[in-house]
């Protein structure tokens, strides 16, 4: 069997499809009205199992329209680029020029911020924005404010309404930009964030004091970068320019937008036992970045994070090495909950785990986001990706206290939740996620109820929704 990132739950689909009102099982609470949407890769063209990243595939963004009870539209498009533009025969956005690298669409989630819906990537890419029917508008570049790419995994701040990223690219030398967009749209606030070399830095936490900056032994690989952009006799003189230059100094944005593109195809990052793994707590009113040194391991996704004094406290999903022995995945070992506590006043960092089960994609009630919260909710399995078909809800204190298993031939994505009304208390409402049944090759979109795991409502999708990464519910209000 194949056992890619191409095959099973994660064969890509190559129609884009336009379906209207969905058959529904049970009833779709009438609070609900908005667009559940969710992004994850999807190559257009046909690449290679042996080298195929599954972050490098080309966006495409999954929505359902929900609105009185029923579930108007299904659509999913591909998020236009250079790269899918010209295989879907579109005319593609000004990319170059307007953000630090160009190639595959925005692949890794979709939110709504300001009145716009983006469709979000990191590591310098072009991120876009998108209309409520999904299509590609354009580059978002927040106004011309933005011009180096962003990140897969902004935060917002319930309290200010801004919203805050930690992005990096191969062209910032030895820093990370720790940037805040206001509610307006516009880049309001920017630093730079000095670090130890080419760091993939997938998502950062915040706290009312803090932005918590993760420098962790994921860098970028030269030889594999020239090994997906340029031809062969030409690969060897490549990767020893950009181990020259890449997190060593900042490589002008002109010279950037002269890098080919790169496809779908090998990721340049990889597992380096040698770079040094530290967590950086950046004081939000200014001032230097505080270091502590931690255990080597990788982190793609924080729950939430609370700050008192000089002391950090964050629920996590920590791998133990990823891009090592396998560069097509984040496949090895077993990604577990964990709690770290961060103390810079006397230099210490503590880590204990939460929970036994093998988790990912944790979602929690962000209109609490820097303040404490109690549930969280994971996706989790068996020893690797492939095997996730059960649905967790953790409590802070407690571990796993609900468990819902859709099966074995089930492939269950992430799951996010929304509250039964603004001011309902702190995890009472729904969480929703995509669904599919391998065998008979159905996806269904899942309301669930967010404390007991128990079904409220599903909508059948009208194709397969291959696995992919994150999405969110967007109020029509926003």
């Amino acid at each position: 069997m194949d056992t890619s990132f191409l095959a099973e739950r994660y064969t890509p689909v190559r129609t884009e499809v336009t379906e209207f009102d969905l058959e529904v099982q049970g009833t779709i609470p009438d609070w609900l009205d908005g667009r559940y949407v969710r992004n994850g890769p999807n190559p257009i063209a046909q690449v290679s199992p042996a080298t195929y990243n599954w972050f490098t595939g080309d966006g495409m963004v999954h929505g359902v329209r929900i609105i009185g009870g029923r579930a108007l539209w299904y659509r999913n498009r591909w998020v236009d680029s250079e790269v899918t533009s010209a295989g879907l025969g579109r005319r593609a956005p000004a990319e170059r020029g307007r953000s630090a690298l160009h190639g595959p669409s925005a692949n890794t989630n979709v939110i709504g911020f300001a009145g716009r819906t983006l469709a979000l990537v990191e590591g310098g890419l072009a991120c876009a924005e998108l209309s409520d029917d999904l299509d590609t508008i354009d580059v978002c570049d927040f106004g011309g404010t933005v011009s180096s790419g962003y990140s897969a995994h902004p935060v917002v701040d319930p309290l200010t309404g801004d919203m805050h990223a930690v992005s990096y690219h191969i062209g910032r030398g030895k820093t990370l930009r720790y940037s805040v967009i206001g509610g307006d749209g516009r880049l309001r606030e920017k630093a730079d964030v000095r670090v130890g070399g080419s760091p993939m830095v997938h998502a950062f936490s915040l706290t009312r004091d803090y932005a918590v900056v993760y420098d962790l032994p994921v860098t970028f690989d030269a030889a594999s970068a020239a090994a997906a952009s340029v031809p062969p006799p030409m690969r060897a003189l490549a990767a020893a320019a950009l181990n020259a230059v890449v997190g060593r100094v900042r490589i002008p944005h002109m010279v950037m937008n002269l890098f080919p593109n790169t496809a779908a195809g090998t990721f340049p990052y990889r597992w380096d036992p040698t770079y040094r793994p530290r967590v950086g707590l950046l004081p939000r009113a200014g001032g230097d970045i505080h270091w502590l040194d931690v255990d080597p391991c990788y982190v793609f996704h924080p729950v939430n994070a609370v700050s008192a004094d000089r002391r950090v406290t964050v629920d996590l999903v920590v791998h133990d090495r990823v891009f090592d022995t396998d560069r097509t995945g984040p496949s090895e070992g077993r990604p577990r909950l964990e709690r770290w506590h961060l103390d810079t006043s006397a230099g210490q960092f503590r880590r204990e785990q939460l929970a036994e089960e093998h988790v990912e994609f944790p979602r929690y009630d962000e209109r609490f986001t820097t303040a404490r919260t109690h549930d969280c909710w994971l996706v989790g399995g068996t020893d690797d990706l492939a095997g996730e078909h059960h649905l967790f809800r953790a409590h802070a204190d407690h571990g796993i206290v609900t468990r819902r298993d859709f099966g074995p031939c089930s492939a269950v994505g992430e799951f996010v939740f929304h509250p039964s009304s603004p001011a309902a208390p702190e995890g009472e409402g729904v969480v929703m996620g995509f669904v599919t049944d391998l065998a008979e090759e159905q996806t269904k979109l899942c309301l669930l109820d967010a404390q007991t795991l128990e079904d409220v409502a599903t909508m059948t999708i009208p194709q397969r929704v291959p696995a992919g990464f994150h999405g969110n519910w967007l109020p029509s209000t926003t």
